[in-house]
């Protein structure tokens, strides 16, 4: 397995518990890069149950300000197929036809707030994704720097129920 394969496989709560933090820290990673939250993660095994790990996963929220920032630069942009095979899969719904319309969109977004437009995109349509990327635009930098950071805990917590079977 290369590393970023080695990175999104599927463990078990037991293999989780049980397996290096060498093991652990990567897979950790590919779900949210705040090395915060990877550490309060791992501190916190072994868990019972899937519910336990992610209430801790949960309990680092609200990420900081340069958590949030530094944790962007691991995402790429909606509307792009570039990434993770999680990234590609959280990202089905947008279809090349809207690829043009992110592209505006996203360069209209980072020129306003400085770093990449990040959502939750499991399950949503391109159409939905890029009527909130419209609106988020009205926002004061702060609050969407907030909005990110809620989004980015998300993400991570969706990944994590991939990465760690119960």
């Amino acid at each position: 397995m290369s590393p970023t394969q080695d990175a999104e496989a599927t463990v078990t709560l037991a293999e989780f518990n049980g397996a290096g933090e060498t093991r652990v820290r990567p897979l950790l990673t590919a779900c949210l890069a705040v090395p915060r939250w990877v550490d309060t993660v791992l501190a916190g095994r072994p868990y019972p149950d899937l519910d336990s790990l992610l209430a801790t996963a949960r309990s680092v929220a609200p990420l900081r300000t340069a958590e949030v920032q530094g944790a962007l630069d691991s995402h790429p942009r909606i509307g792009e197929r570039s990434g993770s095979a999680w990234s590609r899969s959280e990202q089905s719904g947008v279809d090349s036809a809207a690829a043009e319309a992110f592209r505006e969109a996203n360069f209209e977004y980072e020129r306003r707030f400085g770093y990449i437009y990040l959502v939750c995109a499991g399950g949503r349509s391109g159409d939905g994704l890029l009527a909130d990327l419209r609106e988020r635009l009205d926002n004061d930098p702060d609050t969407e720097l907030a909005v990110a950071g809620e989004e980015l805990t998300k993400i991570a917590e969706l990944r994590l129920r991939k990465a760690v079977a119960a």
